[in-house]
């Protein structure tokens, strides 16, 4: 922008929504975890595969494949974007958020998150994963939905 020009307000941010994987143990503890953490903007965490999620969110397609985070303003933040957002709504985690955002910190947070997708990917010892509401996992193909009979 040049001398003069100004960027345009954003809205502030008041409330995410973290929509995760309810049947993976690792997005689970992370929800635990989550929950117990004081906040200074308020986290609403919600099972990504729940009819209130695909109510809610219907254009959001993908969201048991990678954390995907939403601003009460309509913002996504998805993969290594949705854990920084998640840290600095966080209390004691938001310096950590803004180291992890730029620079040698983005290389770290983007290394996490591919290492936690990969011990995702292999939880169920590289077989396929079944639920009984027609999401499945491959590790291969990963996730699909099939309609329940």
């Amino acid at each position: 922008m040049g001398p003069g020009v100004t960027a345009p307000a954003q809205p502030p941010l008041r409330r995410l929504t973290v929509l995760y994987d309810a049947e993976c143990a690792l997005c689970s503890f992370v929800r635990d975890w989550l929950v117990r953490q004081p906040q200074l903007v308020p986290l609403e965490l919600l099972p990504a595969g729940s009819a209130e999620a695909a109510e809610r969110y219907p254009g959001l397609g993908g969201t048991l494949d990678e954390i995907t985070v939403v601003g009460d303003s309509g913002q996504v933040y998805r993969s290594t974007a949705a854990w920084i957002v998640v840290l600095w709504a966080l209390r004691e985690h938001r310096a950590l958020a803004h180291r992890l955002s730029r620079g040698t910190g983005a290389w770290l947070a983007r290394g996490a998150v591919l290492a936690a997708a990969q011990w995702r990917g292999s939880q169920w010892g590289g077989r396929a994963y079944r639920q009984g509401d027609g999401w499945s996992y491959h590790p291969s193909q990963g996730w699909t939905h099939s309609a329940p009979r």
